[in-house]
């Protein structure tokens, strides 16, 4: 498995008391290095404006690299910017690319990117939900234009879900969509009738769900559909947020539920993809239960 993260991504700093803080990147790490203390790091490059444009509008990438000498911006009542933000977040979406070209490449089949800011809430012209630029979005549409790939599956098990991936490829046919999230939670998207042009699938978990709905969902649904779209990629947005220890969150996961589903993507992605997985880091905000489902799914990538 390849690994990919960046110091700049612990230089966002949203703030005393937000829940997306630098402290949730340092724990994913440390915890990673004492449980396979062989994995290498690789630094994640910065992404071109080029490759933020593929998926946001200009006005937006301008909006989050305008330079911030001191102080802090917010852009809604969640998503704020700090001095360290913009190169954080060209760093989290650099990542992405970086990981998608090894792994097209064959220089191995797996690549997990530890980074920060999550991605999956931000649109084509919004950073929001803690969200600047859509990271995972960013890498589909690089394997989509760079390596011509015509089967990109995107598989999001954060507990919310990521409206701003569903909109940047609801009409897209090269990217399929498959989400489990909390029903009644922010940003209150996701419904099942959102289907796009057939390629968004969205499953809806009631709060108090538990591994064993969890994974049934994912059995008897999500999966099975997954299977039917033949992914040449499969890229996961990991939020381990919908763990029962999540302050803002209401589902009762542990970490070896994102260890058996990343199994089966494994499993899935040998049979359509030749292995292919890039796995992007997304929500989590108890630090304790984030590292220890992180360590968890590596386990399973490598």
């Amino acid at each position: 498995m390849l690994a990919y993260t960046h110091p700049a991504c612990l230089a966002h700093d949203p703030g005393p008391g937000h829940p997306e803080q630098p402290a949730r990147l340092r724990a994913v790490l440390d915890a990673l290095d004492r449980a396979y203390p062989d994995q290498t790091w690789r630094e994640a490059p910065v992404a071109q404006r080029g490759d933020l444009c593929r998926v946001h509008d200009a006005e937006l990438v301008d909006q989050v690299l305008e330079p911030l000498p001191s102080g802090l911006r917010p852009l809604d009542a969640d998503t704020v910017l700090s001095p360290g933000s913009a190169q954080a977040a060209l760093h989290a979406a650099g990542a992405g690319l970086a990981a998608v070209d090894a792994v097209m490449a064959g220089e191995d089949a797996t690549a997990f990117c530890a980074v920060r800011p999550p991605g999956h809430h931000a649109t084509a012209d919004t950073a929001m939900g803690f969200c600047l630029f859509n990271n995972i979005a960013v890498a589909a549409a690089h394997a989509r234009d760079r390596h011509g790939l015509e089967r990109i599956a995107i598989v999001d098990f954060d507990v919310h879900h990521g409206n701003g991936t569903q909109a940047i490829f609801q009409h897209d046919p090269a990217v399929a969509y498959f989400s489990s999230h909390q029903s009644g939670l922010y940003p209150n998207t996701g419904s099942p009738h959102e289907r796009g042009m057939g390629n968004m699938h969205n499953v809806l978990l009631p709060p108090g769900s538990g591994g064993f709905r969890f994974r049934n969902v994912w059995l008897d649904t999500l999966l099975p559909a997954l299977d039917g779209f033949g992914p040449q990629l499969l890229l996961v947005s990991a939020g381990f947020d919908a763990h029962m220890s999540d302050p803002l969150a209401d589902l009762m996961l542990d970490a070896e539920d994102f260890a058996w589903l990343t199994t089966e993507l494994r499993a899935l992605a040998l049979r359509h993809a030749s292995g292919r997985v890039v796995s992007m880091l997304e929500g989590g905000y108890n630090v304790g239960a984030l590292a220890e489902c992180a360590v968890a799914h590596v386990g399973a990538l490598r």
